[in-house]
């Protein structure tokens, strides 16, 4: 698997409350689709730390720290790459949460659960294309060069 975070979901109960505190932040607003509001971000960093040292560094119980509603997401180019993908973790000791099938937005995704039990979604989005090369990628795809 190529280290890539392509879309990070946050579970949120106000929709239209969270959306107030990134716009308020300054971050702009992609087009999306119905039922989805998304910020095109520039890079990402993806950083592992013990939990319990986490949670002293927050000052809090580790309790405190829960499970909330987040996904990562990894894009791929195609459906066949889903499968692959989800197959090839599932060896590797993931849960399948979800196998992969087709979804209401128009793409195909599944979902699985790290032997950590962060959870992943593996999908192919063919309203937005990972651009050629390096397969970054952007909530409504890249502009044709």
């Amino acid at each position: 698997m190529e280290q890539r975070i392509s879309l990070i979901t946050l579970g949120v109960r106000d929709k239209a409350r969270a959306a107030a505190f990134y716009d308020a932040l300054g971050w702009q607003r992609a087009p999306g689709h119905e039922g989805v509001i998304a910020y095109d971000l520039l890079g990402q960093t993806l950083g592992l730390f013990e939990l319990e040292e986490l949670a002293k560094d927050i000052g809090v119980p580790v309790e405190t720290l829960g499970h909330g509603g987040l996904t990562l997401a990894h894009n791929l180019r195609s459906r066949a790459e889903v499968e692959d993908l989800l197959s090839r973790a599932e060896a590797a000791g993931a849960t399948i949460l979800k196998p992969a099938q087709e979804v209401f937005w128009g793409g195909y995704h599944g979902y699985f659960a790290d032997p950590e039990g962060h959870v992943w979604e593996i999908a192919h989005n063919p309203l937005s294309p990972l651009r050629a090369g390096d397969g970054a990628f952007r909530w409504q795809g890249y502009p044709e060069d």
